[in-house]
């Protein structure tokens, strides 16, 4: 848990909506796409800039900071997403920007923060280890830190994500989960619709569900395709949230992970990153008649793709029921009746035996 969170800070749908004015010149809305064989909507945050959805989080943060006068250096600790994200932001604002990421991270992700001018630092095997050496890096040089999602202004603006799903009125959305600051944000601005918020974690990299069941006993999370959610401790402002606005949290095996992933681009033709597919895979469990999954990030490495289009061979998809019923055999006998007229004086259903008998003949 970020220990730096004060108990006392508060973030609202209200705050949810300041976010999506301020972002709405910066970031277009993504658009959903209707998944017919996975029976989903997917809102598509791949499509997003810098290819996630945490640009919106980072972006707000920046923008609301320059509103109260805040101009330092921004620095924050990353597996890649929040770093590109936040590259982009303050190469867009002309500000300056450190990340901390860790020495396994994709080399899409590193080469997306280096495209923005951001500063590179690599540290340590894990996204806690990094965030450790970007907090004393602040504290030496008076930087001003942003967690990737336990900050009230980075959680209102991955929350605009929710208010851009809310015009396709779903019943059931589902959120990966690392930190928790999507989530957060997503079920601020839309449980008060009445829309049920399910969250998705890995089978080993649970650290939220744990968290939110009392046991916050750190423990070295299970190593992932979904390495956008590999975190050790979720966020302190995060666990509040979703103590009262998370309905449930499907855990999911690696293998149904991987499944997805490559279901994702060969029938869909979606190219998601393992959290990305994420909250799709953990759909699989949930019954909704509009549930939409988000598919939070694209960054994939083109390395990990071809190995796992190598490797995964998916089960193929269930037949669709039929959207209407099959013609019955009185739908059928106006037709015949056409070809072979009755006599006045003779019963339909005798034409009809005529019919057969003649075709049989």
């Amino acid at each position: 848990m970020d220990g730096d969170v004060a108990t006392d800070v508060r973030v609202t749908a209200a705050d949810v909506l300041a976010a999506q004015a301020r972002l709405r010149r910066y970031l277009p809305a993504t658009p959903l796409h209707h998944a017919e064989r996975f029976g989903c909507w997917l809102k598509l945050e791949n499509l997003q800039r810098t290819g996630s959805y945490k640009v919106r989080g980072a972006l707000n943060a920046l923008l609301a900071a320059r509103e109260r006068g805040d101009h330092r250096t921004v620095i924050a600790a990353s597996a890649g997403n929040h770093a590109q994200g936040l590259a982009w932001a303050a190469y867009r604002l002309g500000i300056n920007a450190i990340t901390v990421m860790p020495r396994g991270a994709p080399q899409t992700k590193i080469a997306g923060v280096s495209h923005w001018g951001a500063t590179v630092r690599l540290h340590g095997d894990s996204y806690d280890e990094a965030k450790a050496f970007a907090a004393e890096l602040a504290a030496q040089n008076g930087y001003r830190v942003l967690s990737a999602f336990d900050d009230p202004d980075v959680i209102a603006g991955q929350g605009t994500v929710g208010l851009e799903l809310a015009a396709l009125a779903p019943d059931v959305v589902l959120v990966p989960i690392g930190g928790g600051g999507l989530a957060s944000g997503v079920a601020l601005a839309l449980k008060s619709q009445g829309v049920r918020i399910i969250g998705a974690q890995v089978e080993g990299v649970d650290s939220m569900l744990r968290a939110l069941r009392g046991d916050r006993t750190p423990r070295e999370p299970a190593a992932t395709l979904a390495d956008g959610v590999r975190v050790r401790q979720p966020g302190e402002l995060t666990q509040r949230l979703l103590a009262n606005l998370i309905d449930d949290i499907v855990v999911v095996r690696e293998a149904e992970l991987r499944e997805t992933l490559v279901r994702l681009a060969l029938e869909e033709h979606v190219i998601a990153e393992g959290a990305g597919a994420l909250a799709l895979a953990a759909g699989r469990r949930i019954a909704g008649k509009r549930k939409c999954a988000i598919v939070s990030g694209g960054n994939l490495d083109a390395g990990v793709l071809a190995q796992l289009l190598s490797e995964v061979r998916p089960r193929a998809p269930r037949r669709p029921r039929r959207r209407h019923r099959e013609a019955s055999a009185p739908a059928l006998e106006p037709a015949i009746a056409t070809l072979n007229p009755t006599p006045p004086n003779r019963p339909r259903a005798a034409a009809v035996v005529r019919v057969h008998e003649e075709l049989s003949a």
